[in-house]
């Protein structure tokens, strides 16, 4: 047993995981890799978003494989179980596992980083094998190959976060290729290599312009179809687990379609609908919907991907966060350059990052989680322009609204047409979305704000579900050379207020009020009047 050579903390971490009471069984990943052992193409890297289940495969692997704990009381009632190669393969590999994410103490340069590495690896192949008599002062690589000289042994590397160094602070360019070259040297064209299953978080070449790692198949979410279903909860799994909640927990307060609205919208290229699990798991654990994902970051994680070209890119932020999808052209290397300035470059970086999601041609914001940040990147940056405008008179708005102080409202709406906002146009159903919702920005704290049915000249409602049983509905109607009243009636003949029951008094109790608006725009003199009635 040693620090990176058949240790058994991948054991330890998986079996802790695998006692959750959300646990998922994805173990017949290991199933699609078996093929690969000794063969040319045994060479893995996994593109993820963090927290999107690398690091769990990363343990299974190592547990499943590696020689440090007979771990078939973990893997003895899992889908792999009924695998041909279970019974081959369990527990029957030397397994060199490192977490690049992990540092030495006191890091504070590149050296002191891998010497970890290198004199751990070293340490260790000298313990296991004391009958060879090592020369421990040599390159770990060295070792590794007198050993398969020696034994014919081969190993199997399990690498998780391989590229954690590049986001260090002390990491120079001559670092990261020195590091580059120490990959290269530890695994390509190696006999001694088994197997090599890598994480990160960005494609090689993202970090790699030669040919150092060009030997790894790398498998994205947005582009690769293989392995899809393994990375993300899928819909079915979701379903069990949400069963599975609602027998466990004393008073349940997650409704299943929460789930959809907070975690889901993930597509991989396959087609597969995929939650974000971190965020899944935690919120039937605390039985509480919230921002977990992002939670340990800022709207600005969001902002330092679109800073470079906001001009071309803030129109499709209002649409994007407006619920709308935005053609783009998601490709990788458009992923991988260095300076992100082209939409397409943009979006497919934040798609790989799990920023955006990918589907059919199209980009948008997957789920409220994200969300929720884009809103806060819309209301805190100026540079924004017009955009940030809009939202920061949303708070006024909604207050007006809920005050029934029309004229106060036809003043914000004005400003919002006198501000000349290049997607106001009147004529469109999507870039009216937008405009509305930016108007309504601050109504997102407090409300789900929704899209409803297309009615009259194609203009589109909106409807207001307030989170608090007793808070106010509100039912949005806005028309062109219409009048409000108008509006309101239209409201009121569709029985829009019957939603409420439906969405909310079944499942919450809801006894609010519910507010009529309706909003008219005259082309012919560009004024805009209101009329809020209580249904």
């Amino acid at each position: 047993m040693g620090l990176f050579l058949n240790s058994i903390a991948p054991y330890d971490k998986y079996k802790m995981i695998s006692q959750d009471p959300y646990f998922v069984d994805k173990s017949a990943l290991i199933e699609e890799l078996i093929p690969a052992l000794g063969r040319e193409q045994r060479f893995f890297c996994i593109v993820r978003p963090r927290r999107f289940g690398k690091t769990v495969m990363a343990n299974m692997i190592g547990a499943f494989f590696g020689k440090a704990r007979d771990s078939r009381d973990v893997f003895g009632h899992l889908a792999i179980a009924e695998s041909k190669g279970y019974e081959e393969h369990l527990n029957r590999h030397e397994v060199i596992y490192l977490d690049c994410s992990e540092v030495p103490k006191e890091c504070r340069d590149y050296r002191s980083y891998i010497s970890r590495i290198e004199d751990g690896l070293c340490r260790d192949l000298a313990q296991a094998y004391p009958e060879l008599e090592l020369d421990q002062s040599k390159a770990v690589w060295d070792l590794l190959s007198f050993i398969f000289e020696e034994k014919e042994q081969k190993f199997l590397f399990v690498i998780d976060e391989w590229d954690a160094l590049f986001h260090m602070s002390f990491i120079t360019e001559e670092d990261k290729q020195e590091y580059l070259l120490f990959l290269k040297s530890l695994l390509k064209g190696k006999s001694y290599v088994e197997f090599a299953y890598m994480t990160g978080i960005l494609p090689i070449a993202k970090y790699s312009e030669g040919s150092e790692l060009n030997m790894f198949l790398e498998y994205d979410m947005a582009t690769k179809i293989r392995f899809g279903e393994y990375y993300g909860f899928l819909h079915s799994e979701v379903e069990q687990l949400y069963e599975r909640y609602r027998l466990e927990a004393a008073e349940p307060r997650i409704t299943r379609e929460e789930l959809d609205e907070w975690y889901d919208g993930y597509h991989t290229m396959g087609g597969e609908r995929l939650y974000n699990p971190r965020s899944v798991v935690s919120a039937l654990t605390n039985n509480q919907v919230a921002n977990y994902w992002t939670s340990s970051g800022t709207y600005d994680s969001v902002f330092y991907y679109i800073r470079n070209n906001i001009e071309e890119v803030r129109d499709d932020m209002a649409l994007m966060v407006s619920g709308e999808h935005i053609e783009a052209r998601m490709q990788e290397y458009a992923a991988t350059a260095m300076e992100l300035v082209t939409k397409d470059q943009i979006y497919s970086a934040m798609v790989i990052y799990g920023l955006l999601t990918y589907e059919d041609g199209e980009v948008f914001i997957p789920n409220k989680e994200l969300m929720v940040k884009f809103e806060e990147l819309l209301l805190n940056k100026e540079a924004f322009g017009y955009v940030y405008r809009l939202a920061k008179e949303s708070a006024k708005m909604l207050k007006a609204t809920l005050a029934g102080d029309t004229e106060t409202m036809a003043k914000i709406l004005q400003y919002v047409h006198n501000t000349e906002t290049p997607i106001l146009t009147y004529n469109n159903e999507v870039e009216l979305s937008a405009v509305v919702n930016l108007v309504y920005l601050a109504a997102r704290d407090r409300y789900r704000v929704e899209r409803e049915d297309k009615a009259g000249k194609g203009f589109v409602d909106f409807i207001f579900y307030p989170y608090r049983t007793n808070g106010i509905g509100i039912i949005l109607e806005l028309k062109v050379d219409h009048t409000p009243e108008e509006a309101i009636q239209q409201i009121k003949e569709k029985d829009y207020i019957l939603r409420f029951q439906g969405r909310i008094g079944e499942t919450s109790g809801f006894t609010g009020q519910v507010l009529a608006v309706g909003i008219g725009y005259d082309k012919k003199t560009k004024e805009h009047s209101c009329k809020v009635e209580i249904l």
